[in-house]
């Protein structure tokens, strides 16, 4: 399917940082749960991640991630994600997060 460059810009994708990873032993498949701070614009978000194969609780603090944040609010179990935040799968299918490559102030939007 090809979409237009004003489709592309409906998507609202921010640089934010991880400031609080914990365990989500409630969700069906292993997840964390994310706080995600996006700048002062839009602030700090909650995001459930499927990324246990990849990363441990320690290593996700402090760590830059994209994340779309135009999304509505995603009931999880008992917990509401307001974002999704992005990455690739590796070659068992397991999530890896996407950053940049450098430090970029929080809450700035991909283009």
């Amino acid at each position: 399917m090809t979409i237009t460059f004003d489709d592309f810009l409906k998507v609202d994708i921010r640089v934010g940082k991880i400031i609080e990873a914990k365990e989500f032993p409630e969700a069906r498949r292993p997840a964390y749960k994310l706080k995600v701070d996006l700048g002062p614009e839009i602030g700090v978000k909650k995001t459930s991640a499927q990324i246990t194969q990849n990363y441990s609780l320690e290593e996700l603090e402090g760590r830059l991630v994209a994340a779309v944040v135009n999304f509505p609010p995603k009931q999880v179990g008992p917990f509401m994600s307001e974002i999704l935040v992005l990455g690739f799968p590796d070659s068992n299918d397991n999530v890896t997060l996407i950053a940049p490559d450098n430090d970029i102030p929080l809450g700035n939007r991909l283009y």
